[in-house]
């Protein structure tokens, strides 16, 4: 048998989420807003289905640059290259070390 190469494949690890984790959400992944050149780090939640990126952006930190309907497009510099990538507020967090900077 192949070995499937669909868009979810290899993420057994990498998706899981902590057994505290699980269940029911707070609201406050609703109520949370971005605003255009916000900086944020790309955390895929993997209850949501929907607007989530590739796995190869997970853990990674970009810039929004605009709001596309309900979701938001971050570009993220990968190489030399920078990438468009969108994705829906679950999946976003405000970058760590903007915070903790205070920028």
């Amino acid at each position: 048998m192949r070995k499937s190469r669909g868009y979810r494949a290899r993420t057994r690890h990498l998706f899981k989420k902590h057994t505290r984790k699980k269940g029911i959400r707070p609201l406050d992944y609703l109520l949370r807003d971005f605003n255009e050149g916000d900086i944020v780090d790309i955390i895929i939640d993997s209850s949501e289905h929907k607007a989530m990126p590739h796995r190869r952006y997970h853990g990674k930190t970009g810039e929004i640059i605009k709001k596309q309907g309900k979701a938001f497009i971050v570009a993220i510099k990968q190489g030399n290259a920078i990438k468009k990538i969108i994705a829906s507020k679950e999946h976003l967090r405000l970058s760590r070390s903007v915070i903790q900077t205070g920028n």
